[in-house]
């Protein structure tokens, strides 16, 4: 170990990692904590592994604690790899690279185990549970001891034998308030009992980890809301091992896990303290973060004071405390950026207008009356002014003018185009630019085709299907239904039936008319049933329905379902998709479903290989040649998500259709939702959106998205649908262009349609090199390649 000029250790891992990227460890006074950035997802694991090996050679027999969920995929698979590879050629050169004694391979058998944290009540025979993820991937595959573990397990604490968790909280509700009053009645007594023993349990549990030296490495990862382990912002820094509500931000990330924000709002949690984790000052503890989602929690954890707000702030105290983080996550910290900025002789262009108009912004003044004062504001101000000053008037009035186009560009419509509108989900499209869509639909030289590229299926709960069910039940009783039965009506090769059931749907909407959105929504479900499992008399469809209600009745949320359940859910959504488009006049002609094949609904997933994923959508290239596609644009992500595995299986069949064809004058439109942002500076069309415009983005959603209308797995920054996000979202784009621009440029323009605007959407053309050269951009972010 060695020590920086303020008593951060630095080990010789670390040392390693900061010469390849040629940077400090730490940059204070700004940044409180050590920090290292790696260039994406993969490297981030394996330099992690790396410091786990190079702790675990020098501290066998102490204690280590390891993070649950996507975020440590790469660091399992690293560790797993050395651990097998251990005393082969090629994992000896690379421990020595590290500078990794290749001698002495680590005793996996000699460390105590000790768990993070754990939802409650929860079964941990369930395979979202935590304790069955440690059990799994670590204890199981790293090859710990069993016997030298502290886990969370609620299946036995406080239950007498015989007794079940479901016996305990049948609503899965936990009543902290029975900590300090009577109980009412028996249930509330045995939960009672039950509930001063989890708290007796989260007492012995911290005792113990006391008794072991406290920990010895942790590894976690950062939640939303900055969480660690699952204590959320204002958690205090003297907290120990306790059963604990959550806030709205952790509950939205767990959604996913837990089968829904139904489940997860109900769920309290088992978590070790933030004193628990810092109570031996000789802990090494690391945070991991990925992608530039994550951005702002990381400038908030790394440069600020300690602070109740900031749980991470509380590892300040701890010498051999770490940030592993990647290029997108560390975007925001102040001292990196800045010597980024100034490392090359000139401030590029995109650069010196990102600077700019975030300048504007922070000073809330429009561009035009930014004054050289101004630019003193911010180092990186200053730094592109000197580059500007002779006439940095004229620049501003440049940016200005660009953004200007921007919106004119938006307004005239495109004439005599082939639209293929890409989506790795179903809401993607409208939720990113249906205002400008509703335009381009209007114009009657342009055809568009929407396609679907995954099928979604983990967006629609068990709640959800069961409701479908029995609607579908009530009606196969009805008199009609058998006699469409019995003429075939639900043959899942009449696409001129399937259009006629969206009709019956939009009818229904028009007429409000409950009776026929719930008959046209069980039409298609019965054809999906039929085209699933192969059965179309009536009585084999009610053994189905019975057996399919069983199912969803008895299968816990958030469990993986077998193949045929996901295909009837992703059907279910598809279904979805096809009535948001016969809004506009579509049919199912025009809608296509891919189910690319790489999503599977594993907490790991697959890459896109070339004949299972990039094949199907080349197929539709070839057949449609469009001349303009649209992509979902974000930017590294927690890893390579679904988005992102989208984004590259569309550039590589756009490659191959280019290379096969010689086409070259494809034009790529690159959207976000609601997931990330751009920023003003990195796209080329500022689409204005009226309230007109929102009402048909909420009522189209609305109607057509039955499955997300209880938004069962939203985004952390909004309590309800997609749709009031994105809503959000445009309106906040609407603000920084009303103070960049100045508000006039909207209420006293002449053009009535930037007179009545409250909202933009931005979109990103681009040619397609330029559309390979980004998307190769994002790879390099996210793998390693």
């Amino acid at each position: 170990m060695s020590k920086t000029n303020d008593s951060h250790t630095i080990s010789k891992v670390e040392g390693i990692a900061i010469k390849k990227i040629n940077s400090d460890i730490i940059y204070p006074p700004i940044e409180k904590i050590k920090t290292i950035v790696v260039d994406n997802f993969p490297s981030l694991g394996k330099l992690t592994a790396m410091r786990f090996l190079e702790w675990a050679q020098e501290n066998e027999g102490w204690t280590i604690a390891l993070p649950t969920g996507k975020t440590p995929e790469h660091f399992i698979k690293w560790v797993n790899y050395i651990l097998e590879e251990w005393k082969t050629p090629k994992t000896q050169k690379l421990l020595e690279k590290w500078s990794i004694n290749p001698g002495k391979k680590p005793n996996m058998h000699s460390f105590h185990f000790i768990q993070i944290d754990e939802f409650y009540p929860i079964n941990t025979s369930q395979h979202n549970s935590f304790y069955h993820y440690v059990n799994k991937f670590y204890i199981k595959g790293f090859g710990l001891d069993p016997k030298k573990t502290l886990l969370i397990n609620p299946n036995i604490i406080g239950l007498k034998e015989n007794e079940l968790l479901e016996d305990i909280w049948p609503d899965h509700r936990v009543d902290l308030g029975l900590r300090t009053k009577k109980p009412n009645n028996i249930l509330e007594d045995k939960q009672k009992r039950v509930l001063e023993a989890v708290d007796q349990f989260c007492t012995d549990y911290e005792t113990k980890i006391r008794e072991l030296g406290g920990i010895g490495f942790f590894l976690g990862g950062i939640g939303p809301d900055g969480h660690i382990g699952f204590n959320v912002r204002g958690s205090d820094h003297y907290s120990t091992t306790r059963l604990t509500p959550t806030n709205y931000e952790t509950q939205a990330a767990a959604a996913n896990d837990l089968g829904g924000i139904e489940v997860s709002r109900n769920r309290l949690v088992i978590t070790i303290g933030l004193n628990t984790i810092v109570s031996n000052t000789k802990t090494t503890a690391i945070i991991i973060a990925a992608g530039e989602a994550k951005a702002n929690i990381i400038k908030d954890a790394i440069q600020s004071e300690m602070d109740n707000n900031v749980p991470a702030s509380v590892l300040q105290v701890l010498p051999n405390a770490a940030f592993y983080i990647t290029k997108g996550a560390a975007k925001l910290l102040t001292e990196r950026t800045y010597l980024n900025l100034i490392s090359d002789k000139t401030v590029g262009v995109n650069d010196k207008n990102r600077i700019i108009t975030d300048l504007a912004l922070l000073q809330n003044k429009k561009l035009i009356n930014l004054t050289a004062k101004d630019f003193n504001v911010t180092r990186s101000a200053a730094r592109v002014f000197k580059e500007i000053e002779p006439d940095y008037k004229k620049y501003i009035k440049d940016l200005v003018k660009s953004f200007n186009d921007n919106i004119t560009k938006s307004m005239v419509m495109p004439k005599n185009q082939v639209f293929l509108h890409t989506a790795p989900h179903h809401d993607d499209i409208m939720l990113a630019y249906l205002s400008y869509l509703v335009r381009l639909m209007r114009e009657p030289s342009s055809v568009h085709y929407f396609n679907y590229l995954t099928s979604g299926f983990n967006a629609v709960t068990n709640k959800y299907m069961l409701s479908l069910l029995q609607l579908t039940l009530h009606y196969l009783k009805t008199p009609y239904f058998k006699t469409l039965i019995n003429e075939n009506y639900f043959n899942p090769q009449n696409i001129p039936l399937r259009n006629e059931d969206v009709l019956h749907y939009l009818d229904g909407i028009a007429g409000m008319d409950q009776d026929a959105k719930e008959e046209a929504s069980v039409r298609r479900f019965i054809s999906n049933l039929i085209e699933v499992y192969e059965e179309d008399s009536l009585g084999q469809l009610h053994n189905r329905i019975d057996e399919l209600v069983n199912y969803f009745t008895t299968q816990y949320p958030g469990k993986k379902d077998m193949n045929h359940i996901q295909r009837l859910k992703g059907m279910t959504r598809e279904w979805e998709a096809d009535i948001l488009w016969g809004y506009f006049g579509y049919g199912g002609e025009s809608v296509i479903h891919s189910r690319l094949g790489f999503y599977k609904g594993d907490i790991f997933t697959e890459e896109p290989t070339v004949e299972r994923d990039i094949m199907p959508i080349l197929k539709t290239i070839k057949r449609i040649k469009p001349t303009i596609v649209s992509v979902a644009f974000d930017p590294e992500g927690s890893g390579p998500d679904t988005h992102y595995k989208v984004l590259q299986a569309v550039a590589e069949a756009l490659k191959i259709y280019q290379k096969e064809t010689g086409v070259n004058n494809i034009k790529v439109w690159g959207y976000r939702n609601v997931w990330f942002r751009f920023h003003p500076t990195e796209v080329s069309h500022f689409i204005p959106v009226t309230l007109n415009s929102r009402a048909i983005l909420h009522d189209a959603f609305y109607n057509a998205f039955g499955s997300q209308r209880d938004a069962s797995f939203p985004s952390h920054e909004f309590d309800g649908p997609f749709s009031g996000l994105a809503q959000k979202i445009q309106v906040e784009q609407y603000q920084m262009l009303k103070t960049l621009l100045g508000s006039d440029f909207f209420y006293q323009n002449a053009d009535s349609r930037m007179r009545s605007t409250r909202g933009f959407a931005f979109i990103k053309e681009m040619s397609l090199d330029e559309f390979y050269e980004k998307s190769i951009a994002l790879r390099k972010m996210t793998e390693n390649v």
